[in-house]
Parts: structure tokens; C-alpha cells; sequence
């Protein structure tokens, strides 16, 4: 029978700047504010546990103008809780404790117990990442923008020598963006390079499958959410028609009957962002059903600091996906956290001869 303790829980807040101005078809992101959690044992103070909630403006469940309150709050609780010492045991504790409608915190109260229970050494699963064996491949993002502004972070990423793209699309005129496929076509054909698109649901269900189509001269992956999220209808009928795989996202948040959604939408593949479905436990949840119906899946970040990062990060190689995850945020900010958290050649890796810059 494993032991129990209780362990304390504080928050500090940050908020971080963009180092340049990040489109979306939601609109323009200049800041993002974070919260670290921290937790540890009032009798070893000096041993602490980190974790990040970082709810996404418009898309959380928990993005809310009491959040800092409603976060104040449930520390407080989870401080009068004794924590079991055993993994599954815990993250099944905070399941039941934290609503699903505070995914951000839940994630975030894992993350920090994990890491209080590993020592305080960032380390919350212990696979091959943490340990500096294994790099993860990740894809390039290109943020929208004016064309000349994406057209110089594609030659960017390109010259940094990642083999996948991930383009946000859906902000400018769509032959603009068209434009901006043909430019890595004509250099590099699809076994050089993965081309995907993202369109946070900017396309209307009547003109999606067009717009799919004229994309899909261009040899593209994927297509994350083309139409918004809800209509799962409207979804489906896509889903099956279309000449592109399309992934959803913005349609699994808030979703508590997973398998509903997946069998009813069918489609080819699914992005997970622990911070908006509620962490460790959702998520896998997801990958299980997702690999039991041959949909595929990979991880994304919901623009967490280098604390949340490496939280996803670190649950991504433990699900042992090979294709590349949206792990590559972690140089947006002016003011993110220093960590061992690396990007070369399009992987990103954890190089433990680089010590963390503590929250502050």
C-alpha cells in the first residue's frame, strides 16, 4: 500500500511577450500570460515541483475572467489533499478533484506533482527525452501574416533544416497562401518535405471541399480543423469527402464522450493539446481510442511557457509517436524561461548540460 502525504501549492504569474506579432485566424497574439504552479513538502522546502497553466484565449474551458481566483481557490483545496505517492494513482486523484471543466489547472497540478515526486529536476515521465537519448522531430510553424512575412519563415525554417511544415492558413487571400505552397512545391517535392495547413476552422462548411481540393495540388498532409468546431454533421460529410486527411482540434475541446465524437466525425486524424482537454490522463485517453479505430494523432502545444513544453513534450515520447509533434514554441517569447529544451535540424531535444532558469 503506498504511502500519502500533503503538499503545498503556490502560483506565480507571468506574462510572456511575443517576439513578433502572431496571426491567427482568431487574430493577433501579442502577449500570453501563464501561471507556474508550484508544489512541495513543507519539510523539504527546498525540493519543488513545477507546473504550468496556461488556458488559451477564447478556446479554454477555463479561460474565464475569475480564472486567477477560481486557480487560487482549488490550490488551496488540493493543499488540505494527501497526494498518494504511486503515478496513476495520483493523475486518477486529480481527475476526480479538478472538474474537467479547469483542464489548464489539472494539467498543471500533474505536471508539478510529477515533478515534485521525480525530485524537482523537471522530470515528469522519465523516458528517453528527459534522459537526452531520444530527440522528437517536430514540424516548422508559419504563423500568418502578410505574404512576405510568411514567405520569410518558410526560407527560415526550410534553412533550418526541417523536413515538416505546418502552415496557419485562412487570415489572407487564399491563392496568396496557395502561392506560399507552390513556393516549397517547386524546391522540394513531398518525400523532401511534409507540407502541413492549419485553418482553426476558418473555412464555411458550403466552400471547404473547394478550398480542400485546389489545396491538395500541393501534396498536403493534413489539414487541421478546416471547418469551426460543432457541426459534426457538416464534419463527417467532410471528413469523407475530402482529398486532404484532415485533422481535428479545436473539436475535441470540451468533449467528454470521446469515442462519440470519433465515431460519429470519422476523421483521419486528431491533434492533442493536454492543456485544453485536462492533461495526462485525457489525453491518453484520446491516443487509445484514436489508435483502436487507425486514426492518428500527435501533440501539439497550446503556447505554454518551457515549463508546459516540456511537460508535453516529455508525455509525447511516452506515447511513442514517431511522426513529427507542434513542439517547436518554445523561441516565441522574449521572456520564456531558460531550459535545457532545444531546437536543431527540426527535432527538438533535451540537452542536460543546460541547467533551468528558475520561475520567478
Amino acid at each position: 500500500m503506498c504511502e500519502s502525504s500533503k503538499i503545498t501549492f503556490k502560483y506565480l504569474k507571468r506574462t510572456l511577450i511575443f517576439k513578433f506579432d502572431a496571426g491567427t485566424s482568431r487574430g493577433v497574439l501579442k502577449t500570453k500570460e501563464v501561471f507556474w504552479i508550484k508544489a512541495f513538502d513543507s519539510d523539504q522546502p527546498d525540493v519543488v515541483g513545477w507546473g504550468e497553466a496556461a488556458p488559451l484565449v477564447k478556446l479554454s474551458l477555463d479561460h474565464r475572467e475569475d480564472f486567477e481566483e477560481i486557480l487560487g481557490k482549488t490550490l488551496s483545496e488540493m493543499s488540505k489533499v494527501s497526494f498518494r505517492e504511486d503515478e496513476a494513482q495520483v493523475l486518477n486523484q486529480l481527475k476526480e478533484l479538478v472538474p474537467f471543466e479547469l483542464p489548464s489547472i489539472r494539467f498543471a497540478l500533474e505536471t508539478a506533482i510529477l515533478d515534485l515526486r521525480n525530485g524537482g529536476k523537471k522530470k515528469i515521465l522519465g523516458y528517453d527525452f528527459f534522459e537526452g537519448k531520444k530527440n522528437i522531430p517536430i514540424n516548422g510553424l508559419i504563423w500568418m501574416g502578410e505574404k512576405d512575412f510568411m514567405l520569410s519563415q518558410i526560407k527560415e525554417k526550410l534553412s533550418d533544416g526541417f523536413d515538416c511544415i505546418k502552415m496557419k492558413i485562412g487570415a489572407i487571400n487564399l491563392q496568396q497562401e496557395l502561392d506560399l505552397l507552390s513556393y516549397i512545391r517547386e524546391r522540394f517535392s513531398k518525400d523532401q518535405i511534409t507540407l502541413r495547413v492549419d485553418a482553426n476552422g476558418a473555412f464555411f462548411p458550403n466552400e471547404a471541399l473547394k478550398k480542400l481540393q485546389k489545396l491538395s495540388h500541393y501534396y498536403i498532409h493534413s489539414i487541421e480543423q478546416p471547418i469551426a468546431a460543432g457541426n459534426w454533421d457538416a464534419m463527417q460529410k467532410l471528413c469523407a469527402a475530402t482529398p486532404i486527411p484532415i485533422a481535428l482540434d479545436e473539436e475535441l475541446i470540451g468533449v467528454k464522450n470521446k469515442a462519440e465524437l470519433l465515431d460519429a466525425i470519422h476523421p483521419q486524424h486528431i491533434i492533442l493539446k493536454p492543456t485544453l482537454l485536462g492533461g495526462i490522463l485525457e489525453t491518453k485517453e484520446w491516443v487509445q481510442l484514436a489508435e483502436e479505430r487507425n486514426i492518428g494523432w500527435w501533440m501539439t502545444s497550446a503556447l505554454e511557457s518551457n515549463v508546459g513544453l516540456n511537460a508535453i513534450a516529455q508525455l509525447a515520447d511516452s506515447l511513442e509517436s514517431t511522426i513529427p509533434q507542434g513542439l517547436g514554441t518554445g523561441k516565441l517569447y522574449e521572456n520564456n524561461l531558460e531550459s535545457p529544451l532545444e531546437i536543431e535540424r527540426g527535432q527538438i531535444k533535451y540537452n542536460n548540460q543546460i541547467n533551468w532558469e528558475q520561475p520567478s
